[in-house]
């Protein structure tokens, strides 16, 4: 097992245009790591994992079930299971997610 992961040897993947992630995966969570250009937008979408969002530089628009929120580092927003989402980065943005289960949609990617 290894229980160090270089974060600079996990190659960025485009996902949708604007958003590049990095992810890692245990048996139980997802970690998506994602750099998100200004003025890239993640359409609405929704998924039986829970989600735990977290900006770590700048400024990004996250509205879940119809309340919008701009978060900035220090702020997380909590995604139950199924709510409708979605987000612009209103500058280039790092972002970390964390999902339960597992995404298993990310782990072919």
């Amino acid at each position: 097992m290894n229980y160090f992961i270089p974060l600079n040897e996990i190659e960025f993947k485009e996902i949708i245009p604007g958003f590049f992630a990095k992810f890692v995966h245990t048996e139980n969570i997802s970690i998506v790591l994602w750099d998100a250009k200004a003025g890239s937008t993640f359409p609405e979408h929704s998924h039986p994992h829970e989600q735990i969002a977290t900006i770590q530089q700048g400024r990004f628009q996250l509205t879940i079930n119809g309340e919008t929120k701009t978060l900035e580092a220090g702020i997380v927003a909590v995604i139950p299971s199924n709510a409708k989402h979605s987000g612009i980065a209103l500058t280039d943005c790092k972002l970390m997610d964390v999902f339960y289960p597992v995404r298993e949609d990310y782990t072919k990617l």
